[in-house]
């Protein structure tokens, strides 16, 4: 008989202390960042709903579009985990100030409802009412509202377990209730339409306050709250998440798991476990991200994430933590620690700028940059998660059983274990130096295992462990990890031996882009500095993107070797974790290129993935690049603007509109199509734009419609299948009526009975 795994716990945030290194300089620049926001104006939203009067006015950005509000629920989440981390009374005073605002709120609301989405009193009854109309990214025509008012929940969620804030308890449960009432007379298949609008995390909260309360009321509607479109697959071990998009689905992920925790269903865990291997093995780059322009793209084909500007987003990685978190603590394995560090270091402490400043998308695209936000301007989803991740890097560092202590990850920390009477110090300058030594202060002596994690960087065999100065034998468990059991003594000192080596790691479709690591830390290449535009991003509803210059592929610093001898052309200068490859690289210009972390290159252009070849294909290799690289850099130097179309935040942040419309995948690609009608708004901003080009299907037939620019009719369509079995595209000359206005509205209008063709991208030229 199998012994049962002892379940393990991870540690309240507030018995971790980060130590000087730049997880805590990461912390310390968080804090000043949420600090500089203005209670008052987060909680705009709320007192409006509440028919209270706002003390201050509504920030701008999305916090006064549409997701009015969606900001202060992650503020409550942030400073709950900050003030947990730090213990600061400043943090603690703003966290106080801010739930007594929301429940003045929740109190003159009078049913228990809370939330900044605008006129949602309104909307909500008509969803009481069985009135729902839900698209991807809308409910009702408003702005994801479910999706809105779940950073509220998680924000007192967080408040009351994280925090102590007393209060927040009592509100959550009484939004949870209000939430219930609003549901009570919808049918399963009601909710289940209500669940096509993004909805972030709902049904997680709901598992985890039928965890805090014991009644199965919040179970069910955790159950209800399940999207089962998503489910379905998963629990059949089927991979159906091409073309989806990404953040949408991995909350829901983690709430499948929640379920599963609380109702003990080992078929919703299995479920979320092969969601966490498909998109780790399979969708996922060096530095832990995923997704291009926010979706899944094919597992066959990186180009997307080689050619966009808007690669990984931030949220994504955000939430593919917490769901490995979850998956670890239920399963003890290195190999989700493994990720959980890779993405800790290279996604989520790179995408904040050391003088403060959150990002939304890391290309991988060689030399191009990413953008951050600036405390007054941007209030996009990753300032919301941003915010809340550079405070929670205690989280796991350390985990427990009753008895036994994990290390996890080997980062600069004082953990306090008061039930042992513990305090244990580590002490390194991980990743530079590869060591780390754990010191040990005891009231006592205790007898107890101390579990290690063996890394996957880190060479079998090579692994070394010393307690006091003399080696003990280890060896690696089938969790990975190596095991010290002994009777501790106040000042023991347990120190690891770490050997990091360097490896290349190419895309997971085998195309020959390849990037450089070193134990856990991926190498990337600074290049230079011009044109960052919008490096530190305005309030414009595109100023996540980094709307710069793109550089030409196959300008990007190539690399020439077989494939074994890669990672040894690599040439460590006397700066710790810093190389030079000049046997590498083709170009002159890049002969002196240093690699160096990911995590410490900002404000600059960077390379994480380089092309690579073998010696003997350079030239037809370089060739190839070249002509398909012109075609394309002409079309973007041509470019004013463009929408890819059937995309959540592409459409979104072009103003989408639309009447019996609908989006799908189609050949790898997506689209929108409408019976009714569809529109967006182009910018054209110099106001040069000439054509308005347009890309369809060529076989799509016998459909009719129309096209208008600024309610000006620019065409009439009548698809007839004459393009073939490709996607084509057609130019239509604007009428100089509208070619210099600011904003061109493009509207497409089915024909009477008809439906318009299938529209994959609409692109403004110049």
């Amino acid at each position: 008989m199998v012994a049962q795994q002892p379940p393990l716990a991870a540690f309240p945030l507030s018995s971790v202390r980060l130590l000087d290194g730049p997880f805590r300089l990461a912390q310390n620049a968080d804090a000043t960042y949420m600090l500089q926001l203005s209670a008052d104006r987060l909680l705009a939203p709320y007192l409006r709903e509440a028919g209270l009067t706002a003390k201050a006015a509504s920030y701008g950005n999305w916090e006064n579009t549409g997701l009015d509000g969606h900001i202060g629920g992650h503020y409550v989440s942030a400073l709950s985990l900050m003030y947990a981390a730090t213990g600061r009374t400043d943090i603690k005073e703003r966290l106080d100030y801010m739930i007594d605002e929301l429940e003045r709120c929740q109190k003159a609301s009078g049913d228990g409802y809370l939330g900044g989405v605008p006129g949602g009193k309104a909307m909500w009854k008509e969803i009481a009412a069985g009135k729902i109309n839900a698209g991807s990214f809308s409910l009702n025509d408003k702005w994801v509202p479910l999706y809105n008012i779940h950073k509220i929940f998680a924000g007192l969620y967080d408040a009351y377990t994280i925090a102590g804030n007393q209060k927040a308890k009592a509100m959550l449960i009484q939004l949870c209730d209000w939430c219930i009432q609003l549901t009570s007379g919808l049918s399963d298949e009601q909710v289940q339409q209500m669940l096509k609008s993004e909805h972030g995390g709902l049904n997680e909260v709901f598992a985890n306050v039928a965890a805090l309360t014991g009644d199965s009321k919040y179970l069910i509607m955790a159950r209800r709250f399940s999207d089962r479109r998503i489910l379905t697959p998963l629990l059949q071990q089927q991979d159906a998440l091409t073309g989806i998009h990404a953040n949408t689905q991995i909350p829901k992920v983690i709430g499948y798991k929640a379920v599963a925790e609380a109702g003990k269903d080992t078929a919703w865990a299995n479920a979320a476990n092969f969601f966490w291997n498909t998109v780790v093995h399979n969708r996922t780059v060096s530095i832990g991200g995923n997704s291009v322009r926010e979706h899944f793209h094919p597992v066959k084909d990186f180009s997307s994430m080689i050619e966009s500007r808007e690669g990984p987003e931030t949220c994504n990685s955000y939430n593919m933590l917490k769901l490995t978190k979850q998956l670890f603590l239920s399963n003890p394995s290195k190999a989700y620690m493994d990720y959980y560090e890779r993405t800790l270091y290279n996604h989520i402490l790179s995408s904040e700028n050391p003088r403060g400043g959150f990002v939304y998308f890391t290309p991988m695209r060689p030399n191009h940059y990413r953008v951050y936000s600036q405390p007054q301007e941007g209030f996009w989803c990753c300032v919301g998660s941003g915010l809340e991740n550079h405070g929670k890097y205690g989280e796991l560092i350390y985990a427990h059983t009753n008895d036994d202590l994990y290390v996890n990850l080997f980062i600069a920390s004082a953990l306090e274990w008061k039930e042992k009477g513990l305090k244990l110090y580590q002490l390194n300058n991980f990743p530079q130096n590869e060591t780390t030594r754990l010191q040990l202060e005891l009231k006592k002596p205790v007898d107890m295992p101390i579990h290690l994690r063996y890394p996957s960087w880190v060479q079998k065999g090579t692994l070394r462990v010393l307690v006091n100065k003399k080696e003990v034998a280890v060896s690696e468990g089938a969790d990975g990890y190596v095991t010290v059991s002994r009777r501790w003594q106040h000042g023991d000192m347990i120190t690891v031996l770490l050997p990091m080596h360097t490896t290349t790691e190419f895309l997971p479709d085998s195309s020959n882009w390849v990037s450089f690591v070193h134990g856990p830390i991926v190498l990337a290449a600074a290049t230079d500095t011009a044109g960052l535009q919008g490096l530190m991003a305005d309030g414009s509803r595109m100023g996540h993107v980094a709307g710069g210059a793109l550089r030409p592929l196959d300008d990007a610093p190539m690399v020439v070797a077989e494939k074994d001898q890669l990672a040894a052309a690599l040439k460590p200068l006397r700066t710790p974790l810093t190389y030079v490859a000049p046997d590498l690289f083709v170009q002159p210009v890049y002969r002196n290129l240093t690699l160096k972390p990911f995590y410490t290159i900002h404000n600059s252009r960077y390379v994480i993935y380089f092309p690579y070849t073998q010696p003997d294909k350079l030239d037809s290799v370089r060739a190839a690049m070249q002509v398909k690289e012109k075609a394309k850099m002409e079309l973007d130097a041509m470019t004013v603007d463009m929408v890819n179309c059937g995309e959540q935040q592409p459409e979104s942040d072009h103003g989408f509109k639309g009447d019996k419309t609908d989006a799908g995948l189609f050949k790898e690609q997506h689209y929108r199509n409408a019976k009714g009608w569809f529109s967006y708004n182009l910018r054209n901003n110099n106001k040069n734009a000439k054509q308005l080009r347009v890309t369809y299907y060529g076989k799509d037939r016998n459909k009719t419609f129309s096209i208008y620019i600024n309610e000006t009719l620019l065409a009439q369509v009548k698809a007839d299948g004459s393009g073939g079995d490709k996607f084509v595209e057609v130019d239509y000359p604007l009428p100089a009526a509208v070619a210099n206005a600011a904003v061109l509205t493009v509207k497409f209008v089915a024909g009477e009975g008809s439906v318009t063709q299938n529209v994959f991208e609409v692109r403004l030229l110049r």
